[in-house]
């Protein structure tokens, strides 16, 4: 496993757990992510992941429900959502190539999320790739003067 996808695979988890209980996101995630990562680069990367969708996650949401065709964020599968809100947020805010980013999302969705997780991940992200210079100028737009401030 790639030291990236572990780092993504953390940020996940992290971001799951705000998502089903929300009085967790007042805690800082440090110590948690410290013990699972041990690389201070993984860990500011993990990090910038979780902070940048936490501080983008009503605008992410409505991006998400104006790509998925059918489906409402609050429907989707908490892990899916997750999934999703992190690879849209990535796709938005950073220089790694989007078919990267797409596979590490189907790649976490296969492993965490239900049998038909991946390829429901794929079609959205599809969709969001398409569009990544919107996501981006949306996102760069609708934020500090510093655009995705929080950006990995």
């Amino acid at each position: 496993m790639s030291t990236r996808r572990r780092a993504r695979e953390v940020a996940l988890q992290v971001l799951y757990q705000f998502d089903l209980n929300p009085a967790a996101a007042a805690v800082d995630p440090l110590q948690f992510l410290q013990a699972r990562l041990r690389q201070p680069g993984l860990i500011r990367f993990a990090e910038a992941l979780i902070a940048g969708v936490t501080s983008e996650r009503e605008r992410i949401d409505q991006m998400l429900d104006e790509r998925s065709e059918h489906w409402r964020v609050s429907r989707m599968a908490a892990t899916d959502r997750a999934v999703l809100r992190l690879a849209i947020f990535e796709l938005a805010c950073s220089e790694t190539p989007g078919p990267v980013i797409v596979d590490e999302a189907i790649e976490l969705a296969r492993r965490y999320g239900a049998a038909g997780s991946p390829a429901f991940v794929s079609g959205i992200l599809g969709r969001c790739f398409a569009d990544r210079d919107q996501l981006q100028a949306r996102l760069d737009e609708e934020t500090s003067a510093d655009g995705c401030a929080a950006s990995p």
